[in-house]
């Protein structure tokens, strides 16, 4: 029975054996399922890809080339220099033979952008970008240089406004901001860390942006698209390349552009240069209030029948609100025809009120919804904290 079953075992062994070997050598040889399974499969070749089509004559791939032509030739870098500050040492000449020129403070250099806004010459850019400066240097994308002038600057809203003497200047077109929705086109140009002239492209992320305590007066348009160091006040433009938009900050723990980014609206910038120009500084509204947050909780505990406006948690004797009739506790709701829900609102909307000239303040006192009749007075220029 060993014997056997040793014979089996090799004659088992010895065929598959040879089955490996036909199968390797001779597949042809051993027969395939009608079926096709066990069958292989060799995929055709495939054909050459076809070249790709050429464009239509005067047909181009969607771009914001356009945009971005018509808008870079008038922004400009801006070089503000402002000179070192003298020591009574350095003045000393045994502390210049022991130290040497060297211990002499360097001035201070800063870059920025611009934008040229009339064929005349005027420029906007921000206040930060040249506050304190000695010499303000402005180079064109042309390569053409001058030396700016300061007209006037405006640091409640971080705007100034300067002037080059130069022929054939390039100019950009105002937008409208009042049309500017969010998720709509902008691109950015500027000069990011000196590097040279730039464009970027993102959306409008949000409107009305306040309370980020960079200004006095903040109604920040809020993008995406890339602003860095060196941006600060140049274009923000729309995809027909009209300015809607000065870059102002960005929000950034690193330094560099974190995708959120806030530009004064170019009616805002505009109304500004206008006041600088023709009156050497700009003229706002102003009630002598003092403003406070309408939270859920003061809602509930004064009792109040709306929900949204600014509680006025004091008035100024003999200001514009107080000879007007308006008392602490009332809760401003409108002013004029712009409803205001926050206290930048309010600040927003009585700036922009005439000075000299009556408006209509509506308040909610307690029950009672009422309008006030309100002779503005002029804002005092002071970034102090104040009345509003």
């Amino acid at each position: 029975m060993r014997r056997t079953w040793l014979i089996f075992s090799q004659a088992v062994t010895v065929a598959v054996a040879v089955l490996f070997v036909v199968a390797t050598l001779k597949p042809e040889w051993l027969p395939r399922r009608a079926d096709g399974t066990g069958a292989v499969t060799v995929l055709p070749a495939l054909a050459p890809a076809p070249e790709a089509a050429a464009l239509p004559p005067g047909a181009t791939v969607f771009s914001y080339a356009a945009a971005a032509k018509r808008a870079t030739p008038a922004v400009v870098s801006i070089t503000a220099r402002k000179a070192p500050q003298r020591s009574a040492q350095s003045a000393d000449p045994w502390f210049r033979f022991f130290f040497g020129e060297s211990a002499q403070q360097q001035p201070q250099i800063g870059l920025g952008s611009g934008v040229v806004v009339t064929p005349d010459g005027y420029l906007l850019t921000n206040n930060h970008v040249i506050e304190g400066a000695d010499d303000i240097e402005v180079q064109l994308s042309d390569g053409r240089t001058a030396t700016a002038r300061l007209v006037g600057t405006d640091p409640e809203t971080d705007v100034a406004v300067l002037k080059v003497e130069l022929d054939k200047l390039p100019t950009i077109a105002f937008g409208n901001t009042d049309h500017l929705q969010v998720g709509d086109v902008v691109l950015a140009i500027g000069n990011p860390f000196g590097v040279g002239q730039t464009v970027t492209s993102g959306i409008v992320s949000a409107l009305g942006r306040d309370q980020l305590g960079i200004n006095t007066f903040e109604n920040f348009i809020q993008t995406d698209a890339a602003i860095n160091p060196g941006n600060s006040g140049g274009a923000l433009v729309d995809a027909a390349g009209n300015l809607v938009g000065i870059n102002t900050a960005i929000y950034s723990r690193s330094g560099g552009s974190m995708g959120i980014g806030f530009a004064i609206p170019v009616n805002t910038a505009r109304q500004v240069m206008e006041g600088l120009v023709r009156d050497g500084r700009v003229t706002r509204g102003w009630i002598g209030v003092e403003p406070r947050e309408l939270t859920p909780e003061l809602v509930e505990t004064l009792r109040l029948p709306v929900r949204q406006g600014v509680l006025i948690a004091a008035v100024l004797q003999n200001g514009p609100a107080g000879e007007g009739g308006m008392l602490p506790g009332d809760v401003v709701t409108k002013v004029g025809d712009t409803p205001v829900t926050t206290t930048g609102q309010l600040l927003n909307a009585v700036a922009a009120l005439k000075p000299r000239e009556a408006a209509t303040i509506a308040v909610q006192r307690r029950e009672q919804a009422i309008e006030l009749k309100v002779t503005v007075g002029q804002r005092p220029p002071s970034r102090a904290r104040q009345p509003q």
